[in-house]
């Protein structure tokens, strides 16, 4: 499939989409929303693809939205009396939930200024990694505008209401060092190393691990971020337990601890999922 803003790769079932506006600082706009939904489609439909990369070209990760149209760029024009808040809905918001719905495990390299858009993009991902010089700001405050990709959501389960606050309501650009003290990346590199070292972490997850269970969990904790009540999580389990339990993966899981050998998983997120997947459709699961 061919792309106009993103490179696409995949190495040892790793897929690393590339943002490739170096010119741009690799800022979003329309065309790279398209091609990363593109993207993650046809990466959700690959089985050889275990675990998904981002990362951005040249000497940035993603500068937030492109701002080529001016005072236009957050313009959606003229709302209707009874406006159709589908036609309205904001790009960042729209690519955070298409990460959130992924079914493979999602790594954010963060190579170097990551702003806006460009930050919010990697809160519905996995694990963030990000070189020693990288910034990053939720910057919307100073344009004028308010927080987009879902942030107002996803940024106070990974650090906090206190410090999304801090961030949000001061716009302000922090270093990697801060991101990591705070709990927003796990880890820092040097910038020479940083897509090595994310390329390990998805290594151990592809070579060892059942795409299904890391499907299933992966949607789990997300899913689970906003239950009143650890019940709702013990229900779901129930059921992953029963099907997993039974199922190609969970004996060759035992055999080849037993065996002491590298596991060699079969089953797909694509065709062998549980039957009660997804559970969050289903308004009477209990």
């Amino acid at each position: 499939m061919a792309y106009k803003t993103i490179t696409y790769a995949v190495e040892d079932r790793i897929l690393t989409i590339t943002l490739n506006r170096p010119e741009k600082l690799n800022a979003y706009c329309e065309d790279m929303h398209h091609d990363m939904f593109k993207a993650m489609d046809e990466a959700e439909a690959d089985d050889n693809i275990r675990v998904i990369i981002v990362t951005g070209e040249g000497r940035a990760f993603c500068a937030g939205m492109d701002l080529g149209k001016g005072n236009d760029t957050f313009n959606y024009g003229e709302l209707d009396e009874n406006p159709d808040w589908s036609e309205y809905r904001d790009l960042g918001g729209m690519l955070a939930l298409r990460f959130y719905e992924s079914t493979k495990p999602m790594i954010a390299a963060i190579n170097g200024p990551a702003v806006g858009v460009g930050i919010t993009m990697t809160l519905p991902m996995d694990i963030r990694l990000a070189s020693e010089d990288s910034k990053m700001g939720f910057v919307f405050v100073r344009r004028g505008v308010m927080p987009d990709g879902c942030a107002n959501w996803f940024l106070p389960k990974l650090v906090g209401v206190g410090q999304s606050l801090e961030w949000f309501l001061s716009g302000k650009i922090f270093s990697a060092a801060e991101a990591r003290e705070r709990g927003l990346i796990s880890s820092i590199y040097p910038a020479d190393q940083l897509l090595s070292k994310a390329k390990k972490i998805a290594m151990d997850i592809a070579e060892n691990t059942s795409a299904v269970s890391v499907a299933l969990t992966r949607q789990m904790v997300w899913r689970m971020a906003g239950a009143d009540h650890p019940m709702e999580a013990h229900k779901v389990e129930t059921r992953g337990f029963y099907y997993t339990g039974r199922s190609e993966d969970a004996n060759e899981g035992i055999m080849s601890f037993i065996e002491k050998r590298k596991p060699v998983f079969t089953n797909s997120p694509v065709s062998d999922m549980p039957p009660f997947y997804p559970w969050w459709k289903e308004p009477e699961f209990n």
